[in-house]
């Protein structure tokens, strides 16, 4: 169990990491990006998702999330949820709530990985602290199916990670 936590600790922590610098030193605070436009006629489309692959390669999370859906909904395209999947995980990564907050409900029905309410929890509370309100709502759904367990390690984890981002905010605060 402690070397779950720890895994999942670890996995945590990458989604706040990056955001210190990017985010003026508030880690929970996630800029704004540009939006790539995939929905375009059919025959626009195929340029349309290179422009927008492009752009969550060079660090567009609004891109990634975006493509993300695209291939999660499967409305313009064949579902493919490992694609999704993995757009999803690069903008997560990087803080973007609505990202995180489809992220934690794939965790939660086990769509394109094996379920897990750790994780899902995780990210849903992730996802609210980004800004995602409706993530809280989410979270508790989850919650309320956890074990104690489970949830004593999640909350083990978002400790962790918010202890952390305190650390972080006031070794910024000093340095100023």
């Amino acid at each position: 169990m402690i070397r779950t936590g720890r895994s999942l600790l670890m996995g945590c922590l990458l989604l706040i990491s990056p955001l210190l610098s990017a985010a003026g030193g508030n880690s929970l605070l996630i800029p704004a990006t540009a939006r790539c436009t995939l929905n375009t006629l059919p025959e626009e489309l195929p340029e349309a998702l290179r422009v927008c692959e492009q752009a969550a390669s060079q660090g567009d999370l609004q891109a990634a999330y975006e493509l993300g859906e695209f291939y999660y909904d499967g409305r313009r395209a064949p579902r493919d949820l490992h694609k999704a999947l993995s757009w999803f995980e690069q903008a997560s990564l990087k803080g973007h709530a609505l990202a995180q907050h489809r992220l934690g409900m794939m965790f939660f029905r086990g769509e394109g990985v094996s379920a897990s309410n750790v994780q899902a929890y995780i990210l849903l509370k992730m996802s609210a602290v980004n800004g995602a309100e409706e993530a809280l709502d989410t979270a508790d759904r989850v919650s309320a199916q956890m074990r104690r367990d489970e949830l004593e390690i999640a909350v083990q984890v978002l400790g962790q990670i918010f202890r952390n981002y305190l650390m972080d905010l006031q070794t910024v605060e000093s340095a100023r």
